[in-house]
């Protein structure tokens, strides 16, 4: 599955200039051991003015002091309130709706003959089916409140034929891009910047993918979204309970078709490892999790006789510990032919990062991969202890990305949040459904919450930057779920349903 070494050189030069790295194997391992040196002496030279890190001079066990999150000012309280009360109360057939005629993702689907879509009125029925399967009530169910609008039996149609999983990323894709290009999701971030967490999806039994989870307590499986530091989801998909999230970070970031191509990625314990930390620095990725234990981790010298006069508490004494140059020398063509591959899409990362596990202690590339995940997640961890606004980062990237899961499940209300069928394929594209039905109400909301704030500039109001980043387009008190409207019988009111399709200007 690898690309032959001759098949690589040619593509070698631009490969390690896309990704950052030297191209020669000798400044390859130079470069790395200087960053691991310069990093851990300048941490150890200004540990006496970093009033967060403390070293146990028994133990040699670091801790740092926890930074309260700094309270939300009057005017940013003030201009939240204000906010809530221009807000207009919009249906999510109606949100979609508006994303769907701005961003046009409703022309994607069709046949996979790849001729045009025999159906009458295409938006109102291909939105209709993302609202349908993205809130998880099923087509039988939610025809019953359309009276008259569309059947069941074409709903079911056009999400089995016309809606792919390749052609729902590019719908998601194009709803990414539009929120990108929007003024205020500048304040929020550029797109450089993003999450992966992961979230359980209750589903019904006996099924192929589902599993018990002793960490989410419960049966199902895991929602894995890679959420952009602009709100919105870039790629997501369905996996097992049971699997290392980390193996599925590398290949959500490749298979995002989005304009947002995120360098930085943010994660929590369960998304990293020594070969997923050395596949990031393959292809020029930032990998920044927050690790919930790095107390007992082993901080690896770049030599054996460095020392280092106030953190070399920090570092192991044990020899065999240091990182070993010359085994990432010789294998440095294992490196290269491995990080083209995967680039070049002839190999899958999460069939790669599953290979390359504990157990492959005798697997020469997983060795070469342990040695430059070592030194690069020393450099990590060192920069996390020695960097509080690196900490505040990571903490708000992932909280980006938890509220994300939270909003999710809000809106995944129909049949009580479960995923009810028992085909991995339709799990997967009710996952991708959900997001592209949550990506279109953030980008509809983000959209009314700009001509709020320019309807109050104009009134006079000062809008302070700072109080404007600090809001979230995650908002639930301006979107009307199914229920919302009639709480007894689920019924829609006559003409919502027209309403929500009625020509929206940009």
């Amino acid at each position: 599955m690898l690309l032959p070494w001759e098949q690589c050189e040619p593509k070698l030069t631009s490969f390690c200039e896309q990704a950052g790295i030297p191209a020669a194997v000798s400044e390859f391992t130079v470069r790395l051991r200087e960053r691991l040196t310069v990093i851990a002496e300048t941490v150890d030279a200004g540990y006496p003015d970093n009033k967060d890190l403390t070293i146990d001079a028994v133990t040699g066990v670091p801790s740092l002091t926890v930074r309260r999150a700094g309270e939300r000012t009057a005017s940013a309280e003030k201009l939240e309130e204000a906010l809530r009360e221009r807000l207009p109360a919009r249906s999510v057939l109606e949100h979609l709706a508006r994303a769907a005629h701005w961003t046009n993702w409703w022309k994607r689907p069709g046949p996979r003959s790849g001729s045009e879509p025999k159906l009458k009125d295409p938006l109102p029925r291909y939105v209709t089916t993302a609202f349908v399967y993205g809130f998880g009530l099923g087509p039988a169910q939610a025809v019953r409140h359309m009276r008259g609008s569309v059947s069941a039996h074409e709903l079911g149609a056009i999400a089995k034929r016309h809606f792919t999983t390749p052609v729902l990323n590019r719908c998601a894709a194009d709803v990414v891009n539009a929120h990108t290009g929007l003024d205020l999701t500048a304040a929020w971030g550029d797109g450089s910047v993003a999450a992966v967490d992961g979230t359980m999806m209750d589903t019904v039994i006996d099924n192929l993918l589902a599993e018990t989870s002793i960490r989410y307590a419960g049966y199902g499986g895991i929602a894995h979204h890679l959420v952009s530091d602009t709100y919105v989801a870039l790629f997501s998909r369905f996996i097992p309970c049971g699997a290392w999230e980390a193996v599925y970070l590398i290949d959500s970031l490749l298979a995002n078709e989005s304009e947002a191509k995120p360098d930085t990625v943010h994660a929590d314990t369960q998304g990293q490892s020594f070969p997923v930390f050395g596949l990031a620095h393959l292809l020029g990725i930032d990998l920044l999790p927050r690790i919930r234990n790095f107390q007992d981790l082993t901080f690896h010298r770049p030599a054996p006789t460095v020392r280092y006069r106030h953190i070399d508490a920090l570092f192991s004494a044990d020899p065999r510990t240091c990182i070993d140059w010359q085994l990432i020398e010789n294998g440095w063509k294992d490196l290269m032919q491995v990080g083209l591959s995967v680039r070049e899409g002839t190999v899958s990362s999460v069939t790669l990062l599953r290979r390359l596990n504990n157990h492959s202690r005798k697997n020469q590339i997983y060795k070469v991969f342990r040695e430059v995940g070592r030194a690069v997640r020393t450099v990590v961890l060192l920069r996390y202890l020695s960097d509080p606004q690196l900490r505040e980062q990571i903490t708000r990237a992932t909280n980006k990305a938890e509220a994300y899961n939270g909003y999710t499940k809000w809106l995944h209300f129909g049949g009580d949040g479960y995923l009810r069928s028992r085909d991995p394929e339709l799990q997967e594209k009710a996952v991708k459904f959900l997001d592209l039905m949550a990506n279109s109400i953030i980008f509809s909301t983000t959209v009314d919450m700009t001509d709020a704030l320019r309807q109050m500039a104009a009134q006079g109001w000062k809008l302070n930057p700072d109080d404007i980043a600090a809001l979230s387009p995650h908002r639930k008190d301006n979107v009307l779920r199914f229920g919302d409207y009639d709480t007894t019988t689920l019924h829609i009111p006559p003409g919502t349903y027209d309403a929500a399709f009625a020509p929206h200007q940009p």
